[in-house]
């Protein structure tokens, strides 16, 4: 990636610490090649409480639980979460303007009050300065894959092929991986390693929940099969790398995406609960052939992989270039 101007570029990334949605962020100004400054803030009342609504005096916002927001103004804040707004808007007003403001997620508000807003499509914002995606944005590049599978490459050696990464998410505010879903899941990658000899690359998440991963490690004794036990380095990217095709849960918008930016088969396991906003994204990679739900079958097809956060850093490229030159900044 080329530099955006000759001299480095200062970028924050503004959030209250959700690493889902901090890691979009920083994923986007690594794709820009900066090197982001993280600030992790904590408003203070009325802001907390009442952003995106309150407006008023948003230079008072950020509380001193959080990180500092003071001078100099960065070139370029990428902010996530109702808790950056405020802090976006008094940069954007204290800096003259001159910092470049993209928000990931609707802010609930006019569009105008940032330079630039990424959505995934299931929202309903647009305007001429909403970028809309398809997938969440993400930290995950070939490079990185690359380099993990070459380390775990020996000690996954002895995993046949084809190799199935395995995704295990769980409960969240609107999902619920049950003992009876984990169990049926369990046995259908069983049966994988049976009917297409494939080795079982496995995850689970804090989120799974200590039931749910003593029935996925129950079911899949003895077979070929690694289930990461969390301890030493995550292999959460060489899974990705040396996978032939990938399961993951639907829980995540995040791991959802980085598994379709491999361009490996990927299939969806389907848990209880859901909402209309996930409904809409998984609905949307079922019908754009990219995603297909896990019904314990194992197929190969080919789609563009998404590659969303390249598409949006390169569209940030073009506006903050052109941003930079209105106030002869480059």
């Amino acid at each position: 990636m080329q530099p955006l101007t000759n001299a480095p570029l200062t970028c924050w990334v503004v959030s209250d610490g959700k690493a889902g949605m901090e890691n979009q962020c920083i994923g986007l100004a690594e794709s820009l090649g900066l090197t982001p400054v993280v600030k992790r803030v904590h408003l203070r009342t009325p802001w907390r409480q009442l952003t995106p609504y309150w407006r008023i005096g948003n230079r008072f916002a950020a509380g001193p639980n959080g990180d500092p927001v003071e001078p100099p103004w960065p070139d370029l804040l990428i902010g996530t979460g109702r808790q950056s707004i405020a802090v976006s808007l008094a940069v954007r007003q204290q800096s003259g303007g001159r910092t470049f403001t993209v928000q990931i997620q609707d802010p609930v508000m006019n569009p105008r009050h940032f330079d630039l807003i990424v959505v995934p499509r299931h929202d309903k914002l647009r305007g001429d300065n909403v970028m809309v995606t398809r997938g969440a944005l993400h930290r995950v590049t070939p490079t990185i894959l690359a380099d993990a599978a070459e380390r775990f490459a020996p000690r996954l050696a002895h995993l046949p092929h084809p190799r199935i990464a395995v995704l295990i998410g769980g409960d969240n505010g609107v999902y619920r991986l049950t003992p009876t879903i984990m169990g049926d899941v369990a046995e259908r990658l069983a049966n994988l390693t049976r009917s297409h000899g494939a080795g079982l690359m496995v995850t689970p998440s804090r989120r799974t929940g200590a039931d749910n991963e003593a029935i996925l490690r129950a079911r899949l004794s003895g077979l070929p099969a690694e289930v990461w036990d969390g301890t030493g380095e995550n292999p959460y990217f060489a899974y990705l790398g040396l996978s032939d095709a990938v399961v993951v849960t639907c829980d995540s918008v995040s791991m959802t995406s980085e598994a379709c930016s491999t361009g490996k088969p990927v299939y969806v396991i389907e848990l209880e609960g859901g909402s209309p906003k996930f409904r809409a994204f998984h609905d949307g990679l079922y019908q754009d052939g990219i995603t297909r739900p896990f019904d314990g079958s194992l197929d190969h097809w080919d789609y563009v992989p998404l590659n969303e956060t390249e598409v949006v850093a390169g569209e940030v490229r073009r506006r903050l270039s052109a941003h930079r030159r209105r106030f002869g900044l480059s």
